[in-house]
C-alpha cells in the first residue's frame, strides 16, 4: 500500500514536512508503520500550489529516499498547500505516468488502495470515462480512472456528490461482475482552496488515514508524522474530512455505508 500526506496552512518549505519530521513521508517510504507493505519504492510524486492557478508537479520512478533532486526541490519550494505520495505498486508498471498525484485543471488527487480484481474491470472502467476526458488518461492505474470518473461525475461543481457517485458506480460494476475482492479507497483531492479526504472500503479494512490540526496548519495522511501519534485523529472508515482554513470537519458517507452494510 502507498503512503501519502497533504498539508494546508502557512507557506513552508516542503523539506520541513517531507524530511525533517520524526516519521516523515520519506521515513515512511522506508519503514511504514500502518501498512502491511513497509517499503514504498515504486516512485513518488509532489503536487503543490503557488501563485499560479494550476498546481505544479514532480514525478520520479526512483525511491523517494534516493533522489537528490527531490531533496533540492523540497529545500527551495514553498507552498501553503501541497501533496506528496510514495508508491507501492499493486500491479501496474513503475513509470512517471503512474505516479501520484494526478491533476486536472486546478485539481489534485492522490490515492492509497485498489479496486478489487481491477484487471477484470479495466476495459469497462475505461469506457466510463467520457470522450472529452479520455485524453487526460496518461497512465494505467485504477487511481487515475477513479479521479477522471470523479471529474466526469461533477467534481468541479459538487465534490461530495461526485466522490460518492463514483465510488457507488465502481461498487455497482463490481457487483455486476461478482467480484468479491474489496475496493479499498483512502484518497484526497484539492482545488487549491479546500481539501477532501476520504477513508472507505467495501470490507472492514480501509487503509489508515490520520489528521492533526496545528496552530497555523493542518496535516492529513496515511500515518502520523511522529512516532508517538499524540494528537493525531484517525478518520473513521466510511467518512470524509473536508479541510478548509486549516480546520477539518468529518462527515459520514451514508449511501456508501448502506451499500457495504
Amino acid at each position: 500500500m502507498c503512503r501519502w500526506m497533504a498539508y494546508q496552512g502557512d507557506s513552508v518549505y516542503l523539506e520541513s514536512l517531507l524530511f525533517e519530521q520524526e516519521h516523515s513521508l520519506i521515513h515512511q517510504s522506508l519503514s511504514a508503520k500502518k501498512s502491511e507493505v513497509t517499503v514504498n519504492a515504486d516512485g513518488f510524486g509532489l503536487g503543490w500550489y503557488d501563485e499560479r492557478d494550476e498546481p505544479g508537479f514532480y514525478h520520479e520512478i526512483l525511491p523517494a529516499w534516493s533522489d537528490c533532486n527531490l531533496k533540492s526541490l523540497a529545500k527551495h519550494i514553498k507552498s501553503g498547500l501541497f501533496f506528496a505520495h510514495v508508491r507501492a505498486s499493486t500491479g501496474t508498471a513503475t513509470n512517471r505516468s503512474n505516479c501520484h498525484p494526478f491533476g486536472y485543471k486546478n485539481w489534485l488527487f492522490m490515492h492509497n488502495g485498489q479496486i478489487g480484481d481491477y484487471e477484470t474491470l479495466r476495459w469497462q472502467l475505461d469506457r466510463l470515462i467520457p470522450e472529452y476526458l479520455y485524453n487526460e488518461r496518461r497512465g494505467a492505474t485504477d487511481s487515475e480512472v477513479i479521479f477522471l470518473l470523479m471529474v466526469a461525475n461533477g467534481l468541479e461543481k459538487n465534490p461530495e456528490k461526485a466522490i460518492s457517485d463514483t465510488i457507488s458506480q465502481i461498487l455497482n460494476l463490481m457487483a455486476q461482475r461478482n467480484i468479491t475482492e474489496p475496493f479499498r479507497f483512502t484518497a484526497i483531492l484539492s482545488n487549491g482552496t479546500e481539501m477532501f479526504a476520504i477513508r472507505f472500503s467495501s470490507d472492514d479494512h480501509a487503509p489508515s488515514l490520520y489528521c492533526k490540526e496545528f496552530e497555523k496548519h493542518i496535516v492529513i495522511g496515511s500515518e502520523p508524522l511522529d512516532l508517538s501519534s499524540d494528537g493525531w485523529a484517525l478518520i473513521p472508515q466510511g467518512h470524509m474530512a473536508r479541510i478548509k482554513n486549516n480546520k477539518y470537519q468529518v462527515e459520514a458517507l451514508p449511501n456508501l455505508m448502506k451499500m457495504t452494510a
